[in-house]
Formats: C-alpha cells, structure tokens, sequence
C-alpha cells in the first residue's frame, strides 16, 4: 500500500471527519454544517478520493469574516468549509507537510 493510499484510508478519513466534528466550528461559504459532513463524504468518499489521488482536487474558496480586536480595528478571517477542513486533518499532526 503506497503512503497516499494508506493516508487516504476508510479509516483515516473517518478519524479526519471525527476531529473535524468535535472542533465544531462555522460554516464556509457552502453553509454545510459538520453535522451533516459524515452523511456527504459517505455518499462522495470515492469522488473526492479519486480527485486527490489525481491531483485535481481543489478546495473551494473561504468565507471572509472580520472579528473586531481591542484596538478597534478588525482582523480579517478566513472560514473553510467543513470538507475542506478534513483534508489537512488527514495527515498527522507531527508531519513536516
């Protein structure tokens, strides 16, 4: 089994999509909530396996927000949607990648 292989694993992705629900966090730009990520990659695994194997996987692009700092100014924020939040879970968190 090559390392994408293994990294792109039923279980992997099901460890990613657990970390990624107990975060919790907003919605990106497709308002698709975590609640409903496990039912959408069970029913898209195999497509977005196949478009990272091939390269061709794209994320989409993020939800801006502004969250106000002490000083008055705001600092810009960028929310991912919930899928594209899986992805980097996928590697372990002591990769150098």
């Amino acid at each position: 089994m090559s390392l994408i292989e293994e990294i792109l694993s039923v279980e992997n992705l099901n460890e990613a999509i657990k970390r990624v629900k107990v975060n919790k966090g907003a919605s990106g730009i497709d308002k698709m909530s975590v609640d409903k990520l496990e039912p959408y990659f069970n029913e898209h695994r195999k497509e977005i396996i196949e478009s990272i194997m091939n390269k061709t996987y794209r994320p989409q692009p993020v939800r801006r927000v502004y969250i106000p700092k002490s000083n008055g100014k705001l600092r810009p924020l960028g929310i991912p949607t919930v899928v594209d939040r899986v992805i980097p879970c996928l590697l372990p968190c002591d990769s150098p990648y």
